[in-house]
């Protein structure tokens, strides 16, 4: 019933991300770590969230800023991996309140929309670094990436595609580094698969009524939702 449940959220998640335009992710974290645990939360939705990814890369590949890419990548994965040893080491409490205060932060980036990136060189390899780190330690950091992505000015379809790239490198590189540190079992691999395939219906059937729904207060929920999630484990820890 539970991994039943989850793959059900990660349905919900990637819908709330297709119609929000963000929070997907971040609201299905705190639902993977109440429901598998703290150790295995984050590699099981990284592997969800690979899957989404990798079919976002393909619709644009041919599109795909290759050389900002691999600025990006030369900070984000690095840091990435740093991150998930971090994540592998560390005691589940920090590691839940970690997970509390990246929620609150990425939102209130996202909300406030303060965090600018004046040059594009620096903008990859200052926020390649960032996104590596919160992505390695706490599953996500994907709004500080879409930022330093904004700034190359590149079509949408090159622009998606391009911080996909960058965001499957990531994925596939903390996959390896959480499978040999953390112990996934085939039961968490099948799980964090199966909740990937649930998110990328989820985002279809986003783009069927998306147009329907008053997009700005919705996102305003959303933002309250994760905010208050965050705060809950960022005090308690669990």
């Amino acid at each position: 019933m539970i991994y039943a449940f989850l793959i059900f959220a990660s349905f919900i998640a990637a819908f709330v991300s297709g119609a929000a335009g963000f929070g997907g992710a971040l609201l299905l974290l705190p639902v993977v770590t109440a429901c598998v645990g703290a150790e295995v939360a984050v590699p099981v939705l990284t592997l969800a969230q690979l899957i989404g990814n990798l079919s976002r890369m393909a619709f644009g590949f041919r599109q795909i800023d290759w050389k900002s890419v691999g600025l990006f990548c030369v900070t984000a994965l690095p840091l990435a991996a740093l991150g998930a040893f971090g994540f592998s080491v560390l005691p589940k409490e920090i590691v839940t309140r970690c997970i509390g205060g990246v929620l609150i932060v990425l939102v209130l980036i996202k909300v406030v929309r303060k965090l600018e990136f004046k040059n594009g060189k620096r903008a990859m390899l200052i926020g390649g670094a960032a996104t590596g780190l919160l992505s390695g330690l706490a599953g996500s950091g994907g709004p500080i990436g879409a930022a330093a992505f904004l700034t190359l000015g590149l079509p949408p379809v090159a622009y998606i595609a391009s911080e996909a790239t960058t965001a499957t490198a990531m994925h596939i590189l903390k996959t390896v580094i959480y499978s040999k540190l953390v112990g996934l079992n085939l039961q968490a691999l099948l799980t964090g698969l199966a909740m990937g395939a649930a998110m990328v219906i989820g985002t279809f059937a986003a783009n069927r009524v998306i147009k329907k729904m008053e997009k700005g207060k919705f996102q305003n929920y959303v933002a309250v939702l994760l905010c208050v999630v965050g705060a809950y484990m960022l005090i308690f820890g669990g």
